[in-house]
């Protein structure tokens, strides 16, 4: 298992985008928005330096993002975990006692199948699952 990436929760995502792209010289790989009723999200890419960074902004007020900034503030939102394949590795965690959000499970539109574990067993954090079966 290796970090995938980190995902950013901001109010912004176009000013975002900028400093990630031309402050810390990044590069815009993909943009879209999820309006999924559990999504509800804009979502930017950015390569920078070898590394992975999903900027999230929240379309409405019921979007997971919204929630989270009103509780925690802008910033770190989730660190996702590429994993060989997404269902072998869930069971693997249920056998150990760990649970998942399982409202999380979707697939992106690019392939990436997901998933959130429960913050109650990480600690606080959000922990992504992720594997590229698509």
């Amino acid at each position: 298992m290796k970090l995938d990436h980190t995902g950013i929760a901001v109010r912004r995502i176009d000013e975002a985008i900028l400093f990630y792209t031309e402050i810390l010289g990044g590069t815009l790989i993909e943009r879209y928005t999820s309006e999924k009723p559990g999504v509800e999200t804009h979502i930017a890419v950015i390569h920078l330096d070898g590394q992975v960074i999903e900027l999230l902004e929240p379309t409405s007020k019921t979007s997971p993002i919204e929630r989270f900034i009103r509780q925690k503030g802008k910033g770190v939102h989730h660190l996702a975990y590429k994993v060989e394949d997404l269902d072998d590795a869930i069971a693997d965690f249920e056998a150990r006692g760990i649970t998942f959000l399982s409202e999380t499970y979707r697939t992106n539109p690019f392939g990436r199948r997901l998933i959130y574990m429960n913050p109650a067993h990480t600690h606080g954090q959000i922990i992504e699952l992720c594997d590229y079966k698509g």
